[in-house]
């Protein structure tokens, strides 16, 4: 029960964290330009949402090969579909909870395909882990393409947390937390080998074991280069979605594609930080359009216009997907018998 009000104390922070971005962004906008903020939304382009639409959903389907990629050296093959279907639903989970869908596309999967749940979350954590070095990567093409434009703006979010009062980074606070993950890890370590056979010590073994096996997966992929060509070509529909969305309002259609890869690597952030990116998302795409000399209720009408296509994305093909699962899979069931 105290883990489950965690969770949802959890997500309401971060909800009103996304709302306040809403709220604070609103009130960027001068009283003068509120005009151009609604005329932007207005005469918008409402016809590239469908390429930005079919890329975005080519980008999904994608991502589901590519994980099937990691399953198979655990010697599971689920079906393409399926995998499909569990990624798109545990997106749509995703708005209502982050981190969420992460969990329900794995027992989503697990149910229909009988992959177990627990190596299933290893595959996601190293999905996870080649997602970071990827929107890492797309920070350094920014910083090459756009470094006065990205250098500036990265140094004015990353400024307040690296600096104390005297301006010094605090080393003893990052000690104090290095310290405090070290101390976790090794007393995990002594438990599960000093009482192997708690039942609750055992299960949590289990777990660590099938997660390990998941993450192991990557060592042995048959497949390694098909999976960085899918992980390329993921971030690189992202990039092309969102420099057809800046075409979507006037204030922003002439900014090249350097400027779009600038605002996917803080739009990505924005997607992070807050449930579906709610207000972070369009934020951070404002700002960083803001120095690329748009004004702010610009950026901002571009980046809350991108955002909701991708949030139309996510609501229409994951509850479509949601519906296909026990009808494909019914269907599949009734032809193998």
């Amino acid at each position: 029960m105290r883990k489950k009000w965690f969770s949802i104390l959890q997500y309401l922070f971060f909800l009103g964290l996304g709302l306040f971005l809403v709220w604070w962004s609103m009130q960027q906008i001068p009283p003068e330009k509120w005009g151009d903020f609604k005329k932007s939304l207005q005469n918008a382009n409402y016809w590239l949402l469908i390429p930005v639409f079919l890329i975005l959903t080519a980008s999904h389907f994608i991502r589901s090969l590519r994980w099937k990629i990691l399953m198979k050296p655990m010697g599971y093959t689920p079906r393409t579909p399926n995998v499909f279907f569990a990624v798109m639903v545990g997106y749509l989970a995703n708005l209502a909870v982050p981190r969420l869908g992460e969990l329900l596309k794995c027992t989503l999967l697990a149910k229909y395909e009988k992959v177990p749940a627990d190596k299933l979350v290893g595959t996601i954590l190293v999905e996870r882990a080649f997602d970071v070095i990827s929107l890492g990567l797309v920070f350094v093409i920014a910083l090459i393409s756009q470094f006065d434009v990205v250098g500036e703006y990265a140094g004015q979010l990353l400024r307040p947390l690296f600096k104390t009062d005297q301006a010094d980074i605090p080393f003893f606070k990052i000690g104090i937390i290095v310290f405090i993950l070290l101390f976790i890890i090794i007393g995990t370590i002594v438990i599960i080998k000093k009482l192997p056979h708690n039942k609750i010590v055992s299960v949590f073994s289990k777990i660590i074991a099938g997660v390990w096996e998941g993450l192991s997966s990557i060592r042995q992929l048959e497949q390694k280069g098909l999976f960085i060509i899918y992980s390329t070509l993921i971030w690189g529909l992202y990039i092309v979605g969102t420099w057809i969305g800046l075409y979507a309002t006037a204030g922003t259609s002439n900014l090249g594609i350097a400027a779009a890869v600038s605002a996917l690597a803080f739009g990505s952030i924005g997607m992070i930080i807050t449930p579906g990116g709610i207000g972070a998302y369009a934020y951070f795409i404002a700002k960083v359009l803001e120095k690329n000399g748009v004004g702010f209720e610009l950026g901002f009408a571009n980046g809350t216009l991108q955002w909701f296509a991708q949030f139309i994305i996510v609501l229409i093909v994951g509850f479509i997907s949601l519906g296909l699962l026990p009808w494909y899979n019914k269907k599949i069931t009734h032809e193998s018998n």
